[in-house]
C-alpha cells in the first residue's frame, strides 16, 4: 500500500452501508488516519448490524453519524455541515439499495441525505451478491451515475458470503485507495484523453530452469507512476516483470519475465501511446545460451557467457513519433547527474529521473525515493525524500510544466 502526503489534512467522509463487507471499512479508515487525513464516518442502520459504530469511532477518533434526527443532539443542519466539510467522499461498501437511491434522488436517511448535498468528488465501491451485481437495473444506475461524475471502484471476483464465487466482493483496500487518491487529486483531468504506457519492476534472465540473472527492483516506483497517470485521468497500460505487489485496477496489465519479452510488448504498444514512462529495471545482459537442465555445482569455477539485451528506451527514442513524450529512469551510483544528462541526450528523451541507491531514503524495495528530474530543455529539479507516489506526482507535474 502506497503511503502519500496527498491525504494529509484532507477531510474524508466515509459512508458505510449494510452488508458483510462493512467490516472492511475499518481497514480503510485506519489507512486514512495513518496518512494524517481527517475522517468522519456515516453509517446506515443496516451497517450497524454488521459492524459496531464504536469500532469506527475508535479508529476515526470522532463520533459516528447514524441518525438523521438524533435524540438529545442538535440535528438541524447536521447533514449539510458534513457535506460541506468533505474534500472527498467514499461509500464502501455501497449496497444495491443505496446505489438505487442515489440514482433516483431518494434521501430518506442520514447517509443519502448527506450525499444529496455532497459537492466534492465521490467514490462508490459496490459490494453485493453476483446476481444483484449483474442486475441490469443496477448496471443502468451505475452507468448513469458515472455520467454525472461519480467514480465507481469495481468489485472483485471471489468467494462470496453465500458460499459460492462470483463478482461482487468489495474491492481490496489498494483499489479503494487508488480511486480515493484520484478523488483528492488537484489535477484529475491533466492527462485526460492521454494514453500512458508504463513499465515497472525487474526482468529475470534464465541461466537454467532454476536460476536467473535479475536485480533488486520491487516495481514500486513503476506502480506509483501508473497510479499517478490513472489519477490524472489517463488511459493506462502497465507492463511489469516479476513482482509481489498487488495489481492496480482499471488499466490494461501485461506480465512479462525477460527483457526480450518486455521489448516485444513495448514495441507493440509504444506506437499507440502519448507518454512512455520507462520505469522498469531491465537487465542489460542475458545468458547467451540458457540450458534446459540444471547446471550441476562443481569445484571448478563457472564462466557464464552473457549477451547484451536490446536497449528498449533507446529504441523507442529512435522510433518516436511527433507529440510522443518519453520519460527515462536511471539508477546510478557514480556521477548520477552527469550520467543521467548523457543518457537523456543519447536516448532522445524528453526527461530523465535519476537516483542514487546509496542515498538513505532512495533505492530499491522501499516506499520513498530521492531523485533529480532533468528535462531536455535544461530544466532541473531536485526532489528530497518523499513517498514514491508523491515523487510520481512531481514527475508528471515537471513533464507537463516543461512540455513545449
Amino acid at each position: 500500500m502506497f503511503p502519500t502526503e496527498r491525504f494529509r489534512n484532507k477531510h474524508i467522509l466515509v459512508g458505510i452501508t449494510g452488508g458483510i463487507a462493512a467490516y472492511k471499512a475499518a481497514e480503510l479508515v485506519r489507512y486514512l488516519i495513518q496518512q494524517e487525513a481527517e475522517v468522519r464516518v456515516v453509517m446506515t442502520s443496516a451497517a450497524g448490524k454488521f459492524i459496531s459504530p464504536l469500532t469506527m469511532e475508535t479508529l476515526s477518533q470522532h463520533a459516528v453519524a447514524t441518525d438523521l434526527f438524533p435524540e438529545n443532539a442538535f440535528s438541524g443542519t447536521h447533514h449539510i455541515n458534513l457535506a460541506d466539510w468533505a474534500d472527498a467522499a467514499i461509500i464502501a461498501p455501497a449496497s444495491y439499495d443505496v446505489i438505487g437511491k442515489l440514482y433516483s434522488g431518494i434521501a430518506d436517511d442520514l447517509l443519502t441525505t448527506i450525499w444529496a448535498a455532497i459537492h466534492c468528488p465521490t467514490v462508490i465501491a459496490p459490494a453485493m451478491n453476483v446476481n444483484m451485481w449483474n442486475n441490469p437495473i443496477l448496471q443502468r444506475n451505475i452507468d448513469e451515475l458515472s455520467k454525472l461524475g461519480y467514480l465507481f471502484c469495481p468489485p472483485e471476483e471471489g468467494f462470496l458470503a453465500e458460499g459460492y464465487s462470483g463478482k461482487g466482493r468489495l474491492a481490496p483496500l489498494e483499489h479503494l485507495i487508488q480511486y480515493l487518491y484520484r478523488a483528492v487529486h488537484p489535477a484529475p483531468s491533466s492527462l485526460s484523453i492521454k494514453k500512458v504506457l508504463v513499465t515497472a519492476g525487474k526482468t529475470e534472465e534464465p541461466i537454467d530452469p532454476v536460476r536467473v540473472i535479475s536485480n533488486r527492483s520491487s516495481g514500486k516506483m513503476g506502480l506509483a507512476m501508473a497510479w499517478e497517470a490513472f489519477a490524472r485521468g489517463a488511459s493506462v497500460k502497465l507492463i511489469h516483470g516479476p513482482m509481489v505487489l498487488p495489481h492496480p485496477v482499471d488499466m490494461e496489465i501485461v506480465e512479462i519475465a525477460t527483457a526480450e519479452e518486455m521489448y516485444q510488448v513495448v514495441k507493440k504498444l509504444y506506437p499507440e501511446c502519448d507518454i512512455f514512462a520507462s520505469s522498469a529495471a531491465v537487465a542489460d545482459y542475458t545468458p547467451a545460451g540458457p540450458v534446459s537442465r540444471k547446471i550441476k555445482k562443481k569445484e571448478a569455477d563457472l564462466t557464464l557467457e552473457l549477451s547484451p539485451t536490446v536497449d528498449i528506451l533507446k529504441d523507442c527514442g529512435e522510433n518516436r513519433t511527433s507529440g510522443q513524450q518519453l520519460i527515462g529512469f536511471a539508477v546510478e551510483t557514480d556521477s548520477p547527474e552527469e550520467t543521467g544528462a548523457q543518457k537523456l541526450n543519447e536516448k532522445n528523451l524528453d526527461m530523465i529521473v535519476v537516483n542514487n541507491p546509496r542515498e538513505k531514503g532512495a533505492g530499491f524495495d522501499i516506499d520513498t525515493n530521492i531523485v533529480t528530474l532533468m528535462h531536455r530543455n535544461g530544466a532541473r529539479e531536485k526532489i528530497s525524500v518523499l513517498p514514491k507516489l508523491d515523487v510520481a506526482f512531481r514527475i508528471f507535474d515537471f513533464l507537463l510544466k516543461n512540455q513545449s
